[in-house]
């Protein structure tokens, strides 16, 4: 089945479900059943979420406030660029004061909250007091994110009475209706959940994440939250999340554009009695699967793309070093060109070939190979012997792998991504409007 076949009424569990099926998962974890991603219970100890509507978007809930019971730890990515969004430059500004007493996120979909200057930052300061005064926290212990249109200020008043709704007994909301209300051109949300066997005891791993459009990550991207009951000291935290990060997120791309607003954030509470210390076996238990979450969310973002019908792997190897593996993956899965073949399901290994070649790798062409799956299609010297039609039939599932092999170097590279399509551009060209 295609993601595009899939009704909008049960795109989430179906696309989850699916991925979730084909997920090797690490050794001791235990994936969550989705149907219990509706009830409060899908979130870690400690953990809760509210949901409201406060008008950016027209009859769908827009904001979203994830809470900690504790002070938890906390570590975060930020996007690199160098127009970031007003909360992502107060969320580090917490995150330098506050590491490890933040007690909760706030998140508004619809409006960007970039490029809009001073005004921009004391609405995205103001959101946070706003939210502490109803929590009963500090300001500071407050991570701060917005996504949607850039250039646009916060209906604030709007907000502010929309957190006014979120008194304590209504942090009711479930896992994915925490997920919705981040959503902009996303098709359907993604959460999904572990849990983890320690040597301690179990502790649970949830995360939600955005992203459908603007995705080409650097540092972090588009938005995803994750929470914990396990300890852990946030040094250590950030290190875990720094790694996985960049062995997930930052392995995606749907169109070549680094969001202003990407972040990804992982807040560790302490309502288990469960330690993690560094060095540790449980360390890397834990970490094993926080990498392996993040990856998922990361699929599910490509899955979800802008228009996208098919989910690709680019892995390259055989390159000199790792950098270069990682120059030529990238450019491949973010070429136009590559992805309009995606789409029409065209086995044209010349376009491959060339986006490796203009990538800045160092490689000899004529040692070249490419796969599609178990399908040879291009051996070196530029020999091509393959049947067209078995080629079709891989190219039109809706996931597959491209292995391209620049020769027998001991680098390596996996990108993520997904087909350009009509769509993609419909959406975009009216996304203001």
């Amino acid at each position: 089945m295609k993601l595009s076949d899939y009704s909008k009424g049960h795109k989430a569990v179906s696309a989850i479900n699916a991925l979730a099926t084909e997920t090797i998962w690490p050794e001791h974890t235990t994936p969550l059943n989705t149907r219990d991603a509706e009830k409060k219970q899908f979130w870690p100890k400690g953990f809760s979420a509210g949901t409201a509507h406060a008008g950016i978007k027209p009859a769908k809930k827009d904001l979203v406030i994830i809470k900690s019971d504790e002070p938890s730890s906390a570590a975060a990515v930020f996007t690199r660029n160098l127009c970031s969004a007003a909360p992502v430059v107060v969320s580090k500004e917490h995150l330098e004061q506050s590491a490890s007493s933040i007690r909760a996120i706030i998140c508004n979909s619809g409006n960007a909250n970039a490029a809009t200057g001073e005004k921009g930052l004391t609405d995205a300061r103001t959101t946070a007091e706003k939210t502490a005064r109803i929590l009963g926290i500090s300001s500071q212990e407050v991570l701060v994110s917005s996504t949607g249109v850039i250039g646009s200020f916060l209906p604030m008043e709007k907000i502010n009475s929309a957190i006014d709704s979120l008194s304590a007994v209504l942090f009711e909301a479930s896992c994915a209706k925490a997920a919705e209300a981040i959503m902009t051109t996303d098709t359907f949300p993604k959460y999904f959940g572990l849990d983890i066997s320690l040597s301690t005891g179990t502790v649970r791993l949830s995360g939600i994440a955005k992203g459908s459009g603007m995705i080409c990550p650097d540092m972090a991207t588009m938005l995803a939250f994750l929470v914990t009951d396990a300890k852990i000291e946030q040094k250590l935290l950030q290190e875990m999340l720094s790694k996985a990060n960049e062995k997930s997120f930052n392995t995606i791309t749907v169109d070549g554009d680094t969001s202003t607003n990407d972040m990804v954030a992982l807040l560790s509470g302490s309502s288990s009695n469960t330690r993690i210390l560094p060095g540790s076996r449980d360390a890397q238990v834990f970490y094993e699967a926080l990498e392996s979450l993040m990856t998922f969310l990361a699929r599910l973002i490509v899955m979800d793309g802008e228009g996208a019908t098919k989910l690709v792997k680019i892995r390259v190897e055989g390159a000199a070093t790792d950098l270069d593996a990682q120059k030529a993956a990238r450019t491949i899965a973010n070429s136009s060109l590559v992805k309009t073949a995606l789409h029409g399901e065209d086995a044209n290994w010349g376009r491959i070939i060339a986006a490796a070649g203009r990538s800045g790798a160092v490689f000899n062409p004529e040692n070249a190979s490419i796969q599609f799956d178990d399908l040879l299609i291009l051996q070196p010297g530029y020999v091509s012997d393959f049947s067209e039609e078995n080629a079709k039939k891989i190219l039109s599932r809706n996931s597959y792998t491209i292995i391209v092999s620049l020769g027998d170097g001991a680098g390596s590279a996996v990108v993520h991504t997904c087909d350009l399509s009509k769509e993609y551009i419909e959406i975009n060209g009216s996304y203001r409007t």
